[in-house]
C-alpha cells in the first residue's frame, strides 16, 4: 500500500458537504458555476480558461490554484488511490479508496457537483494522529496530495499503534511556530498592500488608542515630519507627548529619517518612528543613544496589533480578519 498515492480533501469551511461525502460515498469539489468538466481538454491551460470564464471576478493569482485542484481531481486522482477527509462534524479523519472516475452531478448537493466515488475504509480519531499529520491535512486548499505524513495515515489505516502524544512536544512547537509565522506574514502583507501612506498612519493611531492613548492625526498631505500626536490626557497638555512618524515603506529606514523626526521632538516629549520595513544599524544606534526615542519595525508593529487586536473596531477587524486559537506550548525542561 506504500506506493498508493494519498490525497486530502475538505468538505467546505463548515463541513457543509459532510453528508454528501459520508452518506453517498463520494468525494466532491465545488466551483458549481463551471458546469460539467467532462468536455474540457485534459490540459491545465484549458482548465484555467474555464475557471476564469466562470468566475471573472477572481484574482489572476487564484485562477491557476483553483484550476489546478480541479485538474488533479479529474485527471491525477486515480482509481485505487486513497483519500483522507477530516470531518468538521464528527472530528474523525475518514480514509477511503477511490473506486471510479469523474462524474458530474448536481444531486443531492448542487454546490458540490464534481464527484468521484469512494469506498470508505476507516474512521481515524484525530487523537490517533500526530500534530504534524493533522497540520498537513489542514491544508488551506480544498484538494491536495498528502506527502510528508502519508505513511502515518497508511499505518493508521492498517491498524498501527496510535501515536504517543507525550513524545510530540517538539512537533507541536514547530506547528505552533509555523501558525504564528503565517499569521504575522498575513498581517504584514495586508498592511503593505492595503494601507499605503496616510491610511497606515490612521491604523497606527487606532492602535495607540487601543493601547490607551488619545491621538490626533495630521491631515493627509505635507505633515512637517509628524503624522500623529499621542497623549494620555484629554486635551494633550500633560506629558508624555509622543510625536509619531509612520513610514509605509517595506525597505530599510536609515539614520537621516530618524534624525529628522528627532529634530521635531522637544523637551519633555518622545519620538516614535513606525515602519513596515526595518531599520539600518546606524538608525538603531541612534535610537540607543536617545532615551526618549523608539523605533518600531514591521515585525514589532504586527506584534502590537496582535496583542491589542480585540480592542480594534470593526473596520480594522474587517481588514485583518483574525480568529483566536490556542496552540500547544511545550513546557520548558528546566521548569
Amino acid at each position: 500500500m506504500s506506493d498508493v498515492t494519498l490525497w486530502g480533501i475538505h468538505g467546505g469551511r463548515t463541513g457543509d458537504a459532510d453528508s454528501l461525502f459520508l452518506e453517498h460515498n463520494v468525494v466532491a469539489l465545488g466551483w458549481d458555476a463551471i458546469g460539467d468538466l467532462a468536455g474540457v481538454p485534459a490540459d491545465r491551460e484549458a482548465f484555467k480558461a474555464r475557471v476564469a470564464a466562470a468566475y471573472p471576478e477572481k484574482k489572476a493569482g487564484a485562477v491557476p490554484v483553483e484550476a489546478g485542484q480541479l485538474f488533479r481531481f479529474m485527471h491525477e486522482l486515480q482509481t485505487g488511490d486513497l483519500v483522507a477527509y477530516p470531518s468538521k462534524l464528527d472530528k474523525h479523519v475518514h480514509v477511503g479508496r477511490v473506486t471510479g472516475g469523474y462524474a458530474y452531478s448536481q444531486a443531492p448537493e448542487p454546490r458540490y457537483p464534481h464527484h468521484r466515488p469512494v469506498q470508505w475504509l476507516k474512521e481515524i480519531p484525530r487523537t490517533h494522529l500526530s500534530q504534524g499529520a493533522l497540520y498537513e491535512i489542514g491544508s488551506a486548499m480544498g484538494f491536495f496530495q498528502i506527502k510528508n505524513y502519508a505513511d502515518e495515515f497508511r499505518g493508521a489505516l492498517e491498524g498501527s499503534a496510535a501515536v504517543d502524544i507525550s513524545t510530540e512536544d517538539e512537533t507541536a512547537a514547530l506547528v505552533a511556530e509555523e501558525i504564528e509565522l503565517t499569521t504575522r506574514d498575513f498581517v504584514l502583507k495586508k498592511l503593505a498592500k492595503e494601507l499605503k501612506g496616510h491610511p497606515l498612519a490612521e491604523l497606527v493611531a487606532h492602535l495607540l488608542q487601543a493601547m490607551g492613548y488619545r491621538t490626533r492625526v495630521s491631515p493627509e498631505g505635507p505633515d512637517g515630519g509628524v503624522d500623529i500626536i499621542a497623549h494620555e490626557d484629554e486635551l494633550g497638555f500633560q506629558p508624555p507627548i509622543i510625536k509619531v512618524q509612520v513610514k509605509s515603506t517595506e525597505g530599510s529606514v536609515g539614520d537621516p529619517v530618524v534624525s529628522q523626526l528627532y529634530g521635531k521632538v522637544g523637551d519633555g516629549e518622545h519620538g516614535l518612528l513606525v515602519t513596515l520595513g526595518t531599520f539600518t544599524p546606524q538608525a538603531k544606534a541612534f535610537e540607543r543613544s536617545k532615551s526618549n526615542l523608539r523605533l518600531l519595525d514591521g515585525d514589532q508593529l504586527v506584534g502590537l496589533i496582535l496583542q491589542h487586536y480585540e480592542r480594534f473596531d470593526s473596520r480594522y477587524k474587517g481588514l485583518l480578519p483574525l480568529k483566536r486559537v490556542y496552540v500547544p506550548e511545550p513546557l520548558d525542561d528546566a521548569s
